[in-house]
């Protein structure tokens, strides 16, 4: 049986890892997001089927819809594109920057959730079930200054995968929400500094081993492989030099005593 993925954000950072390790366990591969020349890229040599789409926008979550529903059963879908924009303070942040960041962490999601859910049940009808997970962050669950805009999105991202897990009991479809902490990629700190590579560059300095792109999509493929009556509600994922999001130990880890 040939399953089928969804993944969204798929152009870089954890999307294109966790798209290009589904295509690699087998799976058939739908990777969805805005710049045309890096989903290309992604598509060369590894048979991942690729949709340029803003998912901000009606229209395109109504193309990705028709695309998606015209190849058959969806067997999985991960809400992955997501963003950060900014470090301001609640008083100083910019409205815009929220709205955004609202957009795209909260709407989107729940637009391609709704867009998509009649395919994941004729998945769950082919497969005996269908999974949905959501990328969050552990800004979703623990505050941290300068951090109130990504937040409030990030919650309510969570609080969407929450509720949507209650109002699709009974139905075999697992929601899943996979929380990480500090990731180490190309773009996210660079977006959230306004391409300020100092600035980005500075997250990560003398931390020892932050995570990676492949290690949350190791962990997303892992929760979905799973038997079909085990689901993984929340996955928590932080380096080990990362104790809470405004706790980060620089420099070497080592025994004490």
């Amino acid at each position: 049986m040939t399953r089928r993925v969804v993944v969204t954000g798929a152009s870089s950072g954890i999307g294109e890892a966790t798209a290009r390790l589904f295509a690699a366990r087998g799976w058939e591969v739908v990777g969805i997001a805005r710049r045309a020349d890096r989903l290309a890229a992604l598509a060369a040599g590894t048979g991942i089927r690729t949709i340029v789409a803003d998912l901000t926008v009606a229209a395109d979550v109504a193309r990705v819809r028709d695309e998606v529903r015209a190849l058959g059963p969806l067997h999985a879908l991960v809400n992955n594109a997501g963003g950060a924009f900014g470090m301001a303070s609640v008083e100083h942040g910019d409205p815009a920057d929220w709205r955004a960041m609202f957009e795209i962490n909260v709407v989107a999601v729940k637009s391609l959730i709704a867009a998509l859910l009649p395919a994941l049940r004729d998945g769950a009808r082919d497969a005996g079930h269908a999974d949905i997970l959501t990328v969050t962050s552990i800004a979703a669950h623990l505050a941290y200054e300068g951090g109130a805009g990504y937040n409030a999105s990030k919650a309510g991202a969570h609080m969407l995968t929450a509720v949507l897990r209650l109002e699709l009991a009974g139905e075999p479809i697992r929601v899943i929400e996979v929380a990480p902490g500090m990731v180490k990629t190309d773009e996210f700190s660079l977006v959230r500094f306004g391409g300020d590579r100092q600035k980005a560059d500075a997250v990560y300095d003398n931390v020892e081993a932050p995570l990676v792109a492949d290690d949350i999509a190791e962990a997303i493929v892992h929760a979905i492989e799973l038997p079909g009556h085990v689901n993984l509600d929340l996955v928590t994922i932080k380096p080990v030099a990362q104790a809470a999001p405004h706790k980060v130990i620089r420099g070497a880890l080592t025994p004490k005593g």
